[in-house]
């Protein structure tokens, strides 16, 4: 098959290195990294995605694939990309609650179809994230320890796989894959459609508090502490986070340093103040707060970034935390440090992310108590510091 038999095969776009449009179609949410693959298919159906992967077959290309591009860490260089943005259709079957959802489908447009039936989908902290992308790594979000991880509720993918066949992997059918794919993230094939339990949720409490610099080793200290008897139904997070002093931002948060303090509990408000107080009384909070919310609010409760922006990410699994830890973290970025950091969160972990599902999966990390993400901008600054600085900490 030539290019231009490709062309007239394919609904979708096919776009050569040098052809107008092909850095739009490969474009994801972080600008640092620029895929410059040989030939890019961006799928408009599956029988899209078979014809690109059987052309890559016949022309020994190497396939990659990117959906909304949100865990691209090395730019494509080679070979062919599939994009899926245009697969997004989400289908929600209210009786079985389950959602039926295009590989390029986003999590926060799977949150939004699921609150029309009091349903949710258990996912990640933004609304802009790939569903595919996320249960295939596993998927940690805001009710991880009351929940588990996201890839725990799919209940069937529908694949690609390399000689170009459609195929359904679940409990049942092609189990091994099943088991791969939940968490195993990719290289198994082209994930064109992904089916996933709901849960009932319409509301939970929680939300976001901000404390002033001059607060934080109080606030992160206590919370370090809090988190060792904290209730398996709750799930926090707190995050360091540096804002430029750009115009975007707000004026009161121009150019400042807050530490974060999330917080979810998938119950009623009543008890969720209850469980929350001793943390709202570490310190006076800056501005935020925490309420009964819509169950479709908890991936913008975070407040991750909606558009595209220059960034350096990495990230761990912490088996716990202590007070050391705590020290060295705030030397590192606490009260008047001077870090290339954007954000360096932690995530309290446990609970149900500590129970596999009955027929095992992929997903790794089961046994960790905490994650660590940071977020920097890609300079030689960051890079030194992102292997020297933050490296002690675990």
């Amino acid at each position: 098959m030539t290019i231009d038999e490709l062309r007239t095969t394919v609904r979708g776009p096919v776009i050569q290195r040098n052809d107008p449009g092909f850095a739009e179609e490969l474009l994801g949410q972080n600008l640092h990294i620029l895929h410059t693959p040989e030939l890019v298919v961006g799928a408009a159906c599956t029988s899209d995605v078979q014809a690109a992967v059987r052309y890559a077959a016949e022309h020994l290309l190497h396939v990659s694939v990117l959906a909304t591009g949100h865990e691209a860490q090395e730019p494509i260089t080679a070979g062919l990309v599939i994009t899926l943005k245009r697969l997004s259709t989400i289908s929600i079957d209210q009786t079985a609650r389950t959602a039926t959802v295009g590989g390029g489908g986003r999590t926060g447009e799977v949150a939004e179809a699921a609150a029309r039936f009091g349903l949710a989908p258990v996912t990640g902290s933004a609304t802009t994230v790939g569903l595919t992308g996320l249960v295939l790594g596993g998927g940690l979000g805001p009710l991880a320890r009351s929940h588990g991880y996201c890839s725990d509720y799919v209940n069937q993918f529908t694949v690609v796989i390399p000689t170009g066949e459609v195929i359904t992997a679940d409990k049942g059918t092609n189990p091994d894959l099943f088991w791969a794919l939940r968490g195993g993230k990719g290289g198994f094939g082209v994930v064109v459609a992904t089916q996933l339990r709901l849960v009932d949720l319409k509301t939970f409490y929680g939300g976001s508090v901000a404390f002033a610099e001059d607060d934080i080793e109080t606030v992160l200290r206590g919370w370090v502490e809090w988190t060792r008897t904290a209730p398996q139904q709750v799930t926090t997070s707190v995050a360091i986070m540096r804002f430029p002093p750009t115009p975007e931002i707000p004026e009161f948060m121009r150019g400042k340093t807050f530490l974060m303090l999330r917080f979810a509990y998938p119950g009623s408000a009543e008890e969720g103040q209850r469980l929350s107080a001793p943390l709202l009384t570490l310190a006076e909070p800056a501005f935020g707060e925490l309420g009964e919310l819509p169950a479709d609010h908890l991936g913008t409760m975070h407040g991750d970034p909606t558009e595209p922006m220059v960034s350096w990410t990495d990230g761990t699994m912490l088996n716990g935390l202590d007070d050391s830890f705590a020290t060295t973290l705030l030397d590192t970025a606490g009260e008047g440090r001077q870090t290339p950091f954007m954000s360096i969160e932690l995530r309290h972990l446990g609970g149900a992310t500590h129970i596999d599902v009955p027929e095992g999966s992929a997903a790794s990390g089961r046994s960790s108590e905490y994650s660590l993400y940071v977020v920097g901008a890609p300079d030689p600054n960051t890079a030194s510091l992102g292997c020297s600085g933050w490296s002690n900490l675990v």
